[in-house]
């Protein structure tokens, strides 16, 4: 789940407000993920609880170097 909100994320920086929303929720969930103990012990499942994380925090990067600009000109 948090790999599909995290490249959602990214995918929609350009909506204003939306790709950082998705990337704070990618960002939630694979953090709600890496502290079950079935994904502690896959490493597999851990990995993507991981990828999860990184793919939301470049969407919140990505959306708000894109709306700071925006800021700017209201």
């Amino acid at each position: 789940m948090s790999i599909a909100l995290g490249a959602l994320s990214v995918a929609s920086f350009w909506v204003v407000g939306l790709g950082f929303l998705f990337g704070v929720a990618a960002v939630v969930c694979g953090a709600i993920a890496t502290s079950r103990s079935a994904v502690v012990d896959d490493e597999a499942a851990s990995l993507r609880a991981l990828l999860g994380v990184v793919a939301g925090a470049a969407g919140i990067t990505v959306s708000a170097i894109a709306l700071l600009p925006m800021l700017a000109h209201l």
